[in-house]
């Protein structure tokens, strides 16, 4: 292909190298296969903002406790909290609950099986609606994600900002005109895999194994590091803060966040703004301290802020407004991985 195509003449030509390619190297996932809705729903939620290889064992012990979306719809959120804990954006847990009650109530218990209707459960966007429905319905119907975004910026030697949402748009505006009718789930799939596989992030995509590679725009011109263009993000808010880990006759204390906002609803341990020095415990707390045994620095960054904390272990009398947890009970509670350097040591020392 001659550098004068245009970029849509370049995506249009991607199908059948793609999905051979596709044929051989695709890789073995456990949501694929014979894909039901469920189980590519589950997946794609699962998938976003999280890596394939963390995501596969969770997927796992999710799909043995709840296997349907009726078990999805009627399981307790506490026990819906823990099965999620550790893949963090505990919000799309939240959405797929809700969305289930949506399919086993009002929609008679038949999962939408068109793009258009799958945009109207809580949680489902663009993305995961194409993938779902291509996939698990054959419905030709793109399903743009970051992976897509990125071969098919390099492929049509795109130079618009990624994150701007017209630009997605007019991004899917394309893919839609590439699209295969006859095997729309494979290629979106395989779009996944290779981006995932072969057309990676930074400057040394693995442009020798790529089967899009005697059309692609960024290899004929060397730009494969500058695409795709994305503009800069706004740096992280940073939050200091001190934890206590109040430990009191081999228990700790836990509290409950509230219902709006980052990790709603989910279990911590109890802790203020900025760093308190050793010896001071909040006066609102009612509980005296025996014993200052260490304090430990973490960090956990979330998409837009990043926590920067000072943990305290104090062993404790009292009481206090709290929950107290013994070392079995903490099984039971749902605790973000935030928390983990902290949660870790206090389950050696209980």
């Amino acid at each position: 292909m001659t550098p004068d195509k245009t970029a849509q003449e370049r995506l249009s030509a991607m199908a059948e190298p793609l999905l051979a390619w596709y044929d051989v190297h695709k890789r073995s996932l456990p949501w694929r296969g014979t894909p039901s809705p469920y189980a590519v729903w589950i997946s794609e939620i699962m998938l976003q903002q999280t890596r394939v290889a963390a995501v596969i064992p969770y997927y796992a012990r999710f799909m043995e406790a709840l296997p349907t979306v009726a078990d999805l719809a009627a399981v307790p959120e506490e026990r819906l909290m823990k099965l999620w804990e550790g893949l963090g954006y505990y919000s799309r847990a939240r959405n797929l609950q809700r969305a289930a009650q949506m399919i086993c109530g009002p929609l008679g218990g038949a999962f939408p099986s068109a793009y258009q209707d799958l945009l109207a459960l809580p949680g489902v966007g663009d993305y995961t609606a194409g993938a779902i429905a291509s996939i698990a319905f054959g419905e030709a119907v793109p399903a743009v994600d970051g992976n897509v975004l990125r071969v098919a910026a390099r492929v049509g030697g795109i130079h618009e900002d990624i994150l701007d949402p017209k630009v997605r748009q007019r991004f899917r505006d394309k893919m839609v005109q590439a699209l295969p009718e006859d095997r729309p789930g494979a290629f979106n799939q395989a779009l996944m895999d290779l981006g995932a596989m072969v057309c990676l992030p930074g400057a040394a995509p693995g442009c020798g194994e790529c089967p899009l590679g005697s059309f692609c725009a960024a290899k004929e011109r060397g730009e494969q590091a500058a695409l795709p263009v994305r503009r800069k993000k706004a740096p992280r808010r940073v939050e200091e803060m001190t934890v206590f880990l109040l430990l009191d006759q081999g228990r700790v204390a836990l509290r409950k966040r509230g219902d709006e906002g980052l990790l709603a609803g989910l279990w911590e341990f109890p802790h203020v703004p900025g760093t308190l020095p050793e010896g001071e415990l909040p006066p609102a707390w009612g509980l005296r301290p025996v014993e200052w045994r260490w304090r430990m620095s973490a960090k956990h960054i979330f998409t837009h802020v990043e926590w920067r904390m000072t943990g305290c272990l104090v062993e404790v009398r009292g009481g206090g407004a709290f929950v107290w947890a013994s070392k079995a009970d903490l099984e039971d509670y749902a605790i973000p991985s935030a928390f983990g350097k902290y949660l870790a040591e206090v389950k050696k020392i209980l």
